[in-house]
C-alpha cells in the first residue's frame, strides 16, 4: 500500500505551514534527499488543479507554474519558491531539462516555460540552459551539463509499457533502440552512463492529460486520454515512474467494464529498483504527499 499524505492548499500557505508540515512529514534539505534515496522511503508530490486546463484541453500556464512551485515546496519542505527553487539549481549550473516532443503527446510549453522562469530566477544564464528532447549529444549544454531537470508526459507505450521519467533519458544514448529488448526492461541502466549519471535535479511526470490505453509503437486515439490535471513531482524517477503505472492501472479498472488483459509489461520500472539501484519502486516504501484538487484522484 502507497504511504499516503494529504495537505490541503489553506494547510500549505498559511503561516508558518510549510515548516510545521516538513517536520511532521519528515521533509529534508536536497542534498539529504538525494543521498537517502536507496535508504529511505521516497517521496513523491502529486498536485492538481481543476483550472491547470479547460474544457478544450488548452494548458493554464499561470496554473500550472503555482503548481510546480506548489510542488517543490512541499517537496524539499522550504515555504518560498524562490528560495526552494535555490536548493534545486545554482547561478553557476550549466542546465539540461529533458523533455519529450512525441507528436501529439510533447511536454506541453507551459511546463517547460515555468521550469526555465524559475532557474533563471535563481541566477543561471540563458545561453546556459538547453531545452530539447532529440539530439541531446549534439547539444553542448546537455553534454556539459552539471545539472539536469526531467520532464515529460505519461502515456502508455508499446515497447515499455509507460512512457515516463526513466525511459525519457533513451536519448542520451547513441542507439536508442538498443534498449528496447525485453521490454526495455533495463531502462534504469541509462541513468548510470556518465553523461547523465547523478546530475537530475528534480523529475517531473505530466500528469495532466495521460493516455492510459494504447495499441502499436505509434498509436494515439483521444478516446483514451482523460484531463487529470496534475503534475508528479520527485528526486526519484523511479517512484513518479511507480506512481505513474498504478495511474494508469486505476484508469483503466474505471473505463473499461472489464480491463484488457495484456499489454506490455513495465518491468523496467521494478528492474530500475531491484537490478540498478536507482530509486524506490515498492508502492510500500513510497511516501505520496498529495496536495491540490482531490476529485478521482484514483491514487
Amino acid at each position: 500500500m502507497i504511504k499516503k499524505s494529504i495537505l490541503t492548499r489553506r494547510d500549505f500557505v498559511r503561516g508558518t505551514a510549510c515548516g510545521a508540515a516538513g517536520i511532521a512529514l519528515g521533509l529534508r534539505s536536497t542534498p539529504e534527499i538525494i543521498r537517502d534515496l536507496s535508504t529511505s522511503p521516497s517521496r513523491v508530490v502529486l498536485v492538481r488543479d481543476s483550472e491547470a486546463m479547460d474544457e478544450e484541453g488548452n494548458f493554464n500556464g499561470p496554473v500550472i507554474a503555482r503548481m510546480l512551485d506548489d510542488a517543490v515546496t512541499t517537496l524539499f519542505g522550504i515555504e518560498d519558491p524562490a528560495a526552494c527553487w535555490k536548493e534545486i539549481v545554482r547561478p553557476d549550473d550549466v542546465l539540461g531539462i529533458k523533455t519529450n516532443v512525441l507528436n501529439y503527446f510533447p511536454t506541453p510549453k507551459e511546463v517547460e516555460q515555468a521550469i526555465k522562469n524559475r532557474v533563471m530566477e535563481v541566477g543561471i544564464a540563458e545561453e546556459n540552459i538547453s531545452i530539447r528532447d532529440r539530439g541531446l549529444l549534439r547539444d553542448r549544454i546537455f553534454t556539459g551539463a552539471t545539472a539536469l531537470i526531467n520532464a515529460r508526459p505519461l502515456r502508455t507505450h508499446h515497447w515499455s509499457g509507460i512512457g515516463g521519467c526513466i525511459k525519457n533519458y533513451i536519448m542520451f544514448h547513441n542507439r536508442p533502440s538498443d534498449w528496447h529488448e525485453d521490454s526495455c526492461a533495463d531502462l534504469g541502466g541509462l541513468w548510470k552512463m556518465p553523461v547523465c549519471a547523478g546530475k537530475t535535479r528534480l523529475n517531473v511526470l505530466v500528469v495532466l492529460r495521460p493516455m492510459f490505453y494504447g495499441i502499436g509503437p505509434h498509436h494515439y486515439d483521444p478516446q483514451y486520454i482523460w484531463q487529470y490535471k496534475g503534475l508528479l513531482v520527485s528526486t526519484d524517477p523511479v517512484s513518479v515512474d511507480a506512481l505513474g503505472v498504478k495511474l494508469l492501472e486505476e484508469k483503466r479498472k474505471v473505463f473499461f467494464d472489464r480491463p484488457p488483459r495484456g499489454g506490455t509489461s513495465t518491468k523496467h520500472v521494478r528492474l530500475a529498483e531491484t537490478r540498478h539501484g536507482i530509486g524506490v519502486a515498492d508502492l510500500g516504501k513510497i511516501d505520496l504527499v498529495k496536495i491540490g484538487w482531490m476529485e478521482d484522484v484514483l491514487i
